[in-house]
């Protein structure tokens, strides 16, 4: 397939582009800077200005452009940041899909499990309605932006949790505890959905071949409590667990940040993904950390 790519720069982008061009996909990808080759366009998603063309040349669009979320703390203004960088950067492709002459087949568009809010005892599932708070609002008008894309284009909205691997929240985990200051993070026992990188970008490049649309879960099939992830980084990095952190000292210093990345408690289920016959690789956290920290030390 000839696919777009906007966010190939990032933690997760870098790694699908190179998934998809290893499996004999063409990509092209989106810069915010002047294009130097034949597989870049440029874009300014903040200004709403894409070559529309390009959709005319490409089979497929996958959308992981935002500001990150592991950026902390979140002040006001990264607040707005991280909710108008998603909005600008879905709106600016799905216009541009509208205006071509042949749009693309296949949208896949990032959205998160913070859809779903903060929800303790649940089984959360694809078909369970949006929680409360900033990241759900923010992930309701991300997904809306998504669904102005052209009737005949295969829309897919993937709700991806905590990425494991040399990158985002995980990696700022791994530092921590590579200085012997992993432990507790509250009670230790919410839930934090969450996918290996590997799978990540094997599910994304599953669905662009997939006939899936709507959303679809991207966390492991097998639940993990915070406790458990940070006791597999520590195990695996023969660190302590030395530093316990209550939850009022965690509000006190990250605010919203702390409710919402470090201390909801998500059961999210990959049901439409694993009906659709997709296989992980990394069905459990202790997996998924194996595979980061292998990867970690290849890369030296």
């Amino acid at each position: 397939m000839r696919v777009l790519v906007a966010g190939a720069s990032g933690f997760i982008g870098t790694a699908l582009v190179d998934r998809l061009r290893a499996e004999g996909h063409e990509v092209t990808r989106l810069v915010r800077r002047r294009a130097e080759s034949a597989d870049e366009s440029s874009w300014s998603p903040a200004s709403g200005i894409v070559d529309f063309t390009v959709m005319d040349r490409v089979d497929a669009v996958v959308n992981l452009s935002g500001a990150s979320l592991a950026r902390l703390p979140w002040t006001k203004r990264w607040r707005a940041e991280i909710l108008s960088s998603r909005i600008d950067a879905t709106r600016t492709l799905t216009d541009a899909m509208r205006k071509a002459r042949t749009p693309p087949a296949v949208f896949v568009s990032a959205s998160a499990v913070g859809y779903y809010g903060d929800r303790p005892g649940e089984r959360l599932t694809e078909h369970s309605p949006a929680g409360t708070g900033f990241l759900a609002g923010v992930v309701e008008r991300w997904e809306r932006a998504a669904q102005l894309a052209p009737a005949e284009t295969r829309t897919v909205r993937v709700r991806s949790g905590i990425v494991v691997g040399g990158g985002g929240a995980m990696q700022r985990i791994a530092t921590l505890t590579a200085f012997g200051l992993g432990g507790r993070l509250g009670t230790g026992g919410q839930h934090w959905p969450r996918i290996s990188l590997e799978d990540e970008t094997r599910a994304i490049a599953h669905l662009l071949d997939s006939s899936l649309e709507g959303p679809v879960n991207l966390v492991g099939p097998t639940p993990a409590t915070a406790d458990r992830v940070i006791t597999a980084m520590a195990d695996r990095m023969h660190r302590p667990r030395a530093v316990n952190v209550p939850e009022r000292l965690l509000e006190a210093t990250l605010g919203v940040a702390a409710d919402e990345l470090l201390l909801a408690s998500q059961k999210v289920r990959p049901e439409r993904l694993l009906a659709d016959g997709f296989a992980f690789e990394h069905a459990t956290v202790e997996d998924a950390v194996d595979a980061m920290l292998s990867a970690r030390r290849a890369r030296g």
